[in-house]
Order: structure tokens, then sequence, then C-alpha cells
């Protein structure tokens, strides 16, 4: 039954205004109390309906010549392999294309990784190619309705109006948000070219779900990421899963776990919910939520008193472990802890005995942990745990922490950070100094590029640009607030301060939406303001339309650090563009288009009826290889990676190692060469 009222009117009749307007009235009848789910419904009745033209069908047009083909079974017919687009842990499908038209897909049997798996989300992959909602052309918003334009109108308008605000103001006027669908190629990309417009003012989604993790896991051993792989829970003897229902957030990954139980690993849940996850353990506990913190120094309690640390690991590898057994010893004892956060000394003993007397154990944790104002602490104390019972650095321990996105990794490792080039090189003159001699440009010219003192200075968190946009000039660190925003694959429905998104929407002089689908962002600029909120009667919005990673290729991080090949499944639906033509022609227009490109083969490529410059992806793939030597980015080229996609049967499913075997395409024999 639907919750909003019902019209005579046939959809597909009402105009865009009746559409953006019901949706506006809805929210302001709403607000400030209308729930998450209110939300979305209406912003994906307002969007879809409002942008979509229902004279277009939503599959690729195939010529007479092709229909006739594909009738008389004479088709061209294609498998492309490519990789899941939802979660981080990397599943492998086979795409089946006719004629252009993708027709059908298949999980891989092959893969190391999923080995033949699906999840429903997985297997609705082709829906996101073939989407309902696509953008299809760009689009600018005009008195309140959007309306189509050409691209060039629309770089030409877009392009003026960035020249003008880092003019007027300073470069760090611009703000761009990426994005954790870009593959590491147009990650890295964005990053290179956000440096050469001249501001450090760029982040995606990483920072609101896992930067705790980056944070509390960096400062512990170095490096911010998952220590093991999916695969290798197999030979966990213990795991224990703290705020992450990895059975519907990464399904896939629970089938390692369930091969893990077949040889006796004991798994524990640790959930203020009774998840699906809870379903699959052999002990589950009830935490109050926020209080992980209690409950991991309360299971050390147990550890310390009954000696069951790896007293020879902490002395060898760990330093400062004393500290945390006095203050563990003092503070959480079992009264203090079931105080805290609820659960009795029995259970808390249980629970401590099981992963000491099973080691190698694991801890998993996702976003049940990170979400929280003290999420670096609690990761910090998971990390400590695991160094308390010798379990890092081992196979079947360590920390495993699953991610969001499925390249939410890749992005990180080498994409756009506030606070960071690629591969986490900081903000210091030697940093830049080292890109400057990789990209082939003066470090002068860049850092002329810049306003004076800010090439070094971190830039503002997408968590807090909102405030970088609504904040007096003064109470900021940089010569101006922000007056143009892209969120170039990013959606505001993922952040808190859904008001102040809108006031400050409202406030911006450009606001730019690159992706493949409008989301929320174009919903929230087209509607009305609040009440007492006046819309800058200068903004420009414009919606333009990306291509999806099936529409491309390039390189994917999962969770676990693997890195895998995808090949372009189809051609971009409609007049979508991929990511990285886009930058490249932004880059042209605003005079550094050489200096991006100038180790790239460009290629001539037609996108929406007309010719494009596109950097290849492989050659931006082979910068990364030479310029990340930090974090491990270094062996990964085009060849190798597309050699393993081609031979995922060689790889053993337990340790990802490749068994050896001969590549069809080169005939090289890991084997015997």
């Amino acid at each position: 039954m639907s919750l909003t009222r019902k019209s005579n009117t046939p959809q597909s009749s009402r105009s865009t205004s009746h559409l953006i307007g019901s949706l506006s009235r809805g929210l302001k009848a709403a607000v400030p109390t209308m729930d998450r789910r209110t939300f979305l419904k209406r912003s994906g009745v307002g969007v879809g309906a409002g942008i979509a033209a229902s004279q277009l069908t939503m599959v690729q047009k195939v010529s007479a010549e092709q229909s006739k083909a594909m009738l008389d079974g004479k088709g061209k017919i294609e498998v492309k392999r490519t990789i899941c687009t939802h979660c981080s842990v990397g599943c492998a499908t086979d795409a089946t294309v006719e004629n252009g038209v993708w027709v059908r897909q298949d999980s891989v049997f092959d893969s190391p990784i999923n080995m033949g798996a699906y999840c429903a989300k997985g297997a609705s992959l082709r829906e996101h190619g073939h989407g309902d909602y696509r953008l299809r052309y760009p689009m600018k918003l005009v008195d309140g309705k959007y309306q189509r334009i050409s691209w060039d109108q629309a770089l030409t308008e877009i392009t003026a109006q960035m020249k003008s605000i880092r003019e007027k103001y300073s470069p760090d006027a611009m703000y761009f948000i990426g994005s954790s669908k870009h593959n590491n190629e147009q990650a890295y990309l964005l990053r290179k070219w956000v440096s050469f417009f001249g501001t450090n003012n760029t982040d995606h989604q990483a920072r609101i779900c896992h930067s705790t993790t980056v944070a509390g896991v960096a400062n512990t051993w170095g490096y911010g990421a998952m220590t093991n792989s999916y695969n290798d829970m197999m030979n966990s003897k213990a795991a224990m899963y703290i705020g992450s229902n990895a059975a519907e957030a990464h399904p896939v990954s629970m089938l390692s776990l369930l091969h893990a139980k077949e040889n006796g690993c004991k798994v524990i849940v640790v959930d203020p919910r009774y998840t699906r996850t809870a379903a699959k353990s052999d002990q589950y506990v009830r935490i109050r939520s926020g209080t992980d913190i209690p409950f991991l120094f309360g299971l050390l309690y147990h550890i310390f008193k009954n000696g069951w640390e790896d007293k020879k690991y902490i002395n060898d590898r760990v330093y400062g472990m004393d500290e945390i057994r006095k203050e563990v010893m003092e503070k959480w004892t079992p009264a203090n802890v079931e105080e805290a956060c609820g659960v009795p000394e029995a259970q808390m003993y249980k629970v401590a005995e099981t992963l000491a007397k099973n080691r190698p154990s694991t801890v998993v944790w996702c976003m049940g942990q990170t979400q929280h104002t003290i999420g670096n602490s609690m990761v910090r104390a998971s990390c400590i745990l695991q160094l308390a019972l010798g379990n890092v650095g081992k196979s079947g321990g360590g920390t495993n922490i699953f991610r969001g996105h499925d390249n939410v990794q890749g992005a990180t490792d080498v994409g756009p950070n506030p606070d960071s080039l690629p591969g986490y090189y900081g903000l210091a003159a030697g940093s830049w100094k080292h890109y400057a001699t990789v990209w082939g440009v003066d470090y002068e010219w860049i850092k002329g590029r810049y306003a004076p003192d800010m090439m070094e200075k971190s830039g503002t968190t997408v968590s807090r640009w909102v405030d970088a946009v609504l904040e007096k000039n003064d109470m900021i660190d940089q010569q101006t607030s922000v007056k143009g925003l892209f969120f170039w694959g990013h959606a505001p429905n993922s952040q808190t301060r859904g008001l102040d998104m809108k006031r400050a929407m409202d406030t911006l002089d450009l606001l730019v939406v690159v992706d493949p689908y409008p989301s929320a962002t174009a919903a929230m600029a087209a509607m009305p303001s609040a009440e007492g909120q006046s819309v800058n009667k200068n903004r420009n919005v414009y919606l333009l339309p990306a291509a999806t990673q099936f529409e491309t290729c390039g390189t994917a991080t999962a969770s676990n650090r693997s890195l895998q090949w995808r090949e372009k499944v189809i051609d971009p639906l409609f007049e979508s563009v991929p990511d990285h033509v886009i930058m490249q022609a932004f880059a042209d227009r605003l005079g550094f288009g050489e200096e991006l490109s100038k180790n790239y083969k460009m290629l001539s490529t037609k996108f929406a009826g007309k010719q494009w410059k596109e950097p290849q992806i492989e050659d931006i793939l082979r910068e990364i290889n030479r310029s990340v030597w930090t974090i491990g980015y270094t062996g990964q080229t085009p060849e190798r990676l597309k050699a393993h996609m081609r031979m995922v049967a060689t790889f053993d499913p337990k340790t990802l190692k490749s068994r050896g075997g001969v590549d069809p395409v080169t005939g090289y024999d890991k084997l015997n060469k």
C-alpha cells in the first residue's frame, strides 16, 4: 500500500515539475522527522521519473542487420570476465554479450574467491548496467526542472564557471568528492587531476565507513588494511565477528567461514542484534551498542588472568603490552565489564577461552565498530586483543576487516584522499617531488597551481564539506569557503546532516553530479528550500552521465587486497562516458590536459555520438606501478593481471597462490619457467 497520495494522472505523463514539486512538498511535510526509508523512496520517485525519457528502451538498441543475425543464430557472441561492483569480496562473473547486448551472466566457478557462488546482489549485475534509472544524457537544472543539454554545452559552461571560481576566490573554493566505485586507474587519475587543478579538497566514501579502521590499524602496525584474506579464514580455528553481519553485507565471504566450520572452527558473533551471521555461530553474545572496548578489554582480563597470552610473541614483537595489562586488570574487572556492556562473567570467560584455546583465531569487524565517535579506539582494542593472543602475521589469524564497496580499498590506497597522495605518501615536499618526477612535470609548476601555503595542508574531508561551504571564511583554514562542488560517484544519502547538506547545496555557485545514476543529490538540489532559506540565484546544477564499471576496463582491489582485472562488457549506453574520459575532457579545457596524460597513450574513442580523447587504462596502471612503492602496487602490470583472470583456475582457493599452468594466450608455463 502506498504511503503517498494517489493521483489519477498516469505516472508517465506527469511533468518533471509536478514530480519534483510533490517530492519537495513531501520533504517539507516530513522535515525534520522523515526517516531514511521514506527519504530514499521519495528521492527515487522524484529523480527517476523526473529525468526518465519514457520513449527510450532500457536495453541497447541493435541495427536491423544485427537483429537478423541474432535471429539466424549468426550473431557475434563473446564472454567477458568482470568483477562484481557491489561489496568488497571480489567475486568474478562471466558476462555473455551478443552483438553488443549483455544477455546473461554466470558466476565463475574457477574463481578462487567466489568458487562459483553468487549472492542476491551479485546475481543482479546485469541490472546495474541496464538499470531503469540510468542517467541518459547531460542535464541542467533550469527553473526547477532538469533539461537535456549537449555534452559540449555542459563541458563548456562548467569549465567556464570553474575557472571563474578559481580566479575570483582560490583553487580551494572547489571541492571534488570522488568515488569508491571508480576503478583504481580512475581513482588515481582523479587525485592527479585534482592536484593539477590546485587543491587538496577531495575525498571519497572511505572517509565515512573505514577511516577509523585505517587510523586504528595503521597506528598499531603501520598499514591500515585487512591483514589476511577471506579465503585464509578456512585456516582459522576460531573466528569472532564483532560489528559485522557478513551473511548479509558480504554473503560470499561466509563460504570461507562455513568451510572452516566443517573443519571445527568455533564461531562467535558479538552484536546487539541477533543477525543472520549470528544464526551460524556457536556462541552469540549480545552487547550494548557502543560498548566494544569494555567487551574486548574484558576478554583481555581473562586472557591475562589465566596466562593465555602468547608471552614469547609479546616479548619478541609487541611494545607497550604491560601498560595494557595494568589498565585491564585494574579497571576492567568482570563486574565493571558486565555493568558496561551487559555480558556476565561466565560468558566473557567462555569467549576468551574459546579464542585462546583454538588458535589461530581471527577477529572480523565492519561498520558495527567503525561507525562510532570512538571508532578508532574500538579498532585499536581489537588489534591489541590479537597481539596479546599472538595471532597477527599468521595464517588463519589476523584482523579481517570487511570493507563495503567493490573498490573502496583500492580507492583508499591510490585515490582521492585529502591528506595524502596515492600510496599514502604524505603532502610533504618530498612526496610532491616524487610524484612530479613520476608524472613528468616540474615540481614548481604544480606548486604554482596551489594557493600560497596550501600545497602541503590537508584538504577538507567529505564528512565536513558542508562546513567548508557554510562556515564563515575566518573559521576555515583556507582563503575562502567552498563555492563549487563535484559529486563524482558519491551520494549524500550515506551521510547525516541532511538539512545542512540541502542548505549547503542551495548556497553553492556550482554543483555537478557525475554518475551513472542521478542519486539523491539531483533530487535534493531540485527541491525547494526549507522555509526561511533562499537559493543562490546564480547557482548552476548539472548532471553528467558517467559509464558504469561494466562499460570500461580496469582493476579493482578487494578488501583483502586482491587486485583483479575487469574486462569491458558493453559499450557505454545512451550518452554516458567513462569517468577517466570525462576527466581528460575537463583537463583539456582547464589547460592541463597535456600534463595530465603525458605518460599515457591517447585513444580516439566514440562516445555519445562524438569523438573523445581517452587515456589508455593500461598506461595509468603502469604509472601506478612506477609510483606507489609504499604498499605493494608495483608488480600488478596490466599484462600480469589479465593473465591472472585467464588462469583463475590455477589459483588455490585456500592460499590464493598459483599452482602453475599454461596461459592459453601467451603459452607461458608457470610450472616450468
